[in-house]
């Protein structure tokens, strides 16, 4: 399929089966994510793929919502900010945009694989962090939630005109 076909294939999944995720699709989407463009080629990310029981439920003590529960398995992105570009002019540091970019990479990946998938950056970050054992210069940016669908929307999500959302000059 051509990339149009997939971005437009992909969707926000809130419902998933209970089916277990094979492992060569799980390295698929990650080889995707590590191949991700970063700023300056930092990579500035690391990923946390979280399938146990155990540590399922941690996550889900962040993020609250009956729907995560469903899905196999979680793919964590993190942003490490000390190795993330930062910009000379203002002082942003890219370590969110790098992390999100490569959590896009995931959501595509995974519906090239025929799999669901969704970004949540709604959870509580510090409860999170101290339950994964992170140190205060990695920040979870995004939980994807990865699995095979059990629905699909019945259309598309409405998007705006190209002519209300593009200035050429």
């Amino acid at each position: 399929m051509d990339f149009l076909e997939l971005a437009k294939k992909r969707f926000s999944a809130r419902s998933y089966r209970p089916d277990k995720v094979e492992k060569e699709k799980i390295d698929y989407i990650l080889e995707c994510a590590r191949v991700a463009p970063s700023a300056v080629n930092r990579q500035p990310w690391r990923f946390l793929v979280i399938e146990s029981d155990e540590k399922r439920k941690l996550v889900q003590e962040c993020y609250s919502r009956d729907w995560l529960k469903e899905a196999p398995l979680y793919i964590v992105v993190c942003a490490d900010y000390p190795s993330a570009w930062t910009r000379r002019y203002d002082g942003k540091n890219h370590g969110d945009i790098d992390a999100a970019i490569a959590v896009e990479h995931i959501c595509l990946a995974a519906a090239q694989a025929g799999l669901g998938s969704c970004w949540v950056c709604n959870f509580d970050v510090e409860k999170f962090r101290s339950g994964f054992g992170l140190p205060p210069e990695t920040a979870p940016v995004a939980i994807v939630p990865v699995g095979y669908a059990a629905s699909e929307p019945d259309r598309p999500s409405e998007r705006k005109p190209l002519d209300e959302i593009v200035t050429y000059f």
